[in-house]
Order: C-alpha cells, then sequence, then structure tokens
C-alpha cells in the first residue's frame, strides 16, 4: 500500500495545486445558474423549456443551488441547456503529503500517550527531544499503511 499511496499523491497533488487558484472564485450572489441565465439573455421558460422541466421549477432550482441542495444530476442538466460544462472536485485544504504526514503524527502521538504516562508514573522522565525523535519515527511507520484513517 505504501508505494501505491505515495505515488497516487505524486500524480493527484499538483493537479490539486492548480485547482488552488479556483478555491477563492465566490459563486455569484444569485448563484451561477441564474447568473449564466441572464448574461445570456435567457428567461426561466426557455431555461425550462431547454431542460424539459416547468418553467415553475426554474425558480426551485435556482433556488436550490443557492442552499447548496441541488443535485448534481440537476445542475449538470441545467449546465447543458446554458451549453456549460459542471466542473466538480473536492479540494484537499492542505497538501495530500501534509495531511497524510499530520494524521500520522497524531496516530503516533494517540500511541505515545499511554507510554508517557506511565513513564511519568514511575519517575523516568524523557526529555522534549527524545519525545519528538519518538513520535518523529512511530508517525513514518504509519504513513501510507492500512489504518491510518482509523481510531482517531
Amino acid at each position: 500500500m505504501t508505494r501505491t499511496s505515495a505515488l497516487a499523491r505524486a500524480r493527484l497533488g499538483p493537479r490539486l495545486e492548480r485547482l488552488r487558484l479556483l478555491v477563492d472564485e465566490p459563486r455569484p450572489h444569485r448563484g451561477w445558474i441564474r447568473a449564466l441565465r441572464d448574461a445570456l439573455g435567457m428567461s426561466s421558460t426557455e431555461l425550462a423549456a431547454r431542460m424539459g422541466v416547468a418553467q415553475q421549477s426554474v425558480p426551485d432550482l435556482e433556488r436550490s443551488e443557492l442552499h447548496d441542495t441541488i443535485k448534481l444530476e440537476t445542475l449538470r442538466r441545467a449546465a447543458d441547456a446554458l451549453d456549460c460544462d459542471v466542473v466538480y472536485f473536492l479540494l484537499p485544504r492542505t497538501t495530500l503529503d501534509k495531511a497524510v504526514k499530520d494524521q500520522a503524527l497524531r496516530k503516533a502521538a494517540q500511541h505515545l500517550r499511554p507510554v508517557a504516562h506511565h513513564s511519568r508514573l514511575e519517575n523516568q522522565t524523557v526529555t522534549d527531544d527524545d519525545t519528538a525523535a519518538q513520535l518523529e519515527e512511530l508517525a513514518a511507520g504509519y504513513v501510507d499503511h492500512r489504518g491510518l484513517w482509523s481510531g482517531s
């Protein structure tokens, strides 16, 4: 699993970074469907006809987009009717490598917590540098292994 996950991150990471430029692009205040429909000079009746739905459903459709309750399939149908494409992606809040390393560190800290507590009870203190080194070493072993994302 190690090579597969690392390879997947190496391939997907650069693609995601290019998309990061789009993350701050705000949705128009009335939604993309309404903004595009208005820019094209298309009435709600015309959009409804192009989508094969009743005219009364267009305001509901535009409202559902604004409330983030629109179905992806419905959004694709509206996009087709507007001669547009739907661009859909999930963008991690950090790099994939950092997300994996951070999770491995959390899991390692969770594993070391009882050991550190037991050492304190037996008056066997470990220096902060030793603790950090143990944490890094254990975390490195968790990276790309099964169970990384379970239990914490």
